[in-house]
């Protein structure tokens, strides 16, 4: 069996309408707010910075993206601003470095990152929950796994959704 290579220049990178980049984060961080709390675990936010981060393909655009969706969502919760802005930083810059290397147009990729980066997410806020901020939070491996899968679940059908609104760059 022959060992493919993908170079960069064979990697689709897309683009988005502005109207698509502005209201799809929106969407996602006004309905985060008024989830009920019975699924708080579920984070619309984080699924749309992962989608936009590996669908362009460009670290600083993966960057901007989890940055401002981040923020934007510290903006609406009780959090000191900047907790969720960094943990969605580091995601969308990560989604983005490894979407440039493997292939994330197909269901099990898209579920395995997002189960990855659900728990990558997690560990950084938590860590700047409690080291930096002070914030009294807990840690419960069984719910952040079982958070993990229900995402990677959501994002699969999610990701299908989102995928009508590319543009090849």
């Amino acid at each position: 069996m022959p060992i493919t290579y993908t170079s960069s220049e064979q990697i689709e990178v897309y683009r988005f309408s502005i109207p698509v980049t502005i209201a799809v984060p929106l969407l996602a961080v006004f309905l985060q707010a008024f989830l009920p709390q019975r699924v708080h675990f579920i984070d619309l936010p984080l699924l749309v910075t992962i989608f936009f981060a590996v669908a362009r393909r460009s670290q600083i655009a993966g960057l901007l993206t989890g940055s401002v969706i981040g923020m934007l969502q510290d903006a609406l919760a009780n959090f000191p601003i900047g907790v969720y802005g960094i943990a969605k930083t580091v995601v969308g810059y990560g989604a983005s470095s490894l979407g440039v290397k493997l292939d994330v147009e197909n269901a099990g990729s898209r579920f395995l990152v997002t189960l990855f980066f659900y728990i990558v997410h997690e560990v950084v806020y938590f860590s700047v929950a409690r080291g930096l901020v002070r914030l009294e939070l807990a840690w419960s491996w069984p719910h952040e796994l079982g958070a993990a899968l229900a995402n990677a679940v959501l994002a699969v059908p999610l990701f299908m959704l989102l995928d009508r609104f590319k543009q090849r760059a």
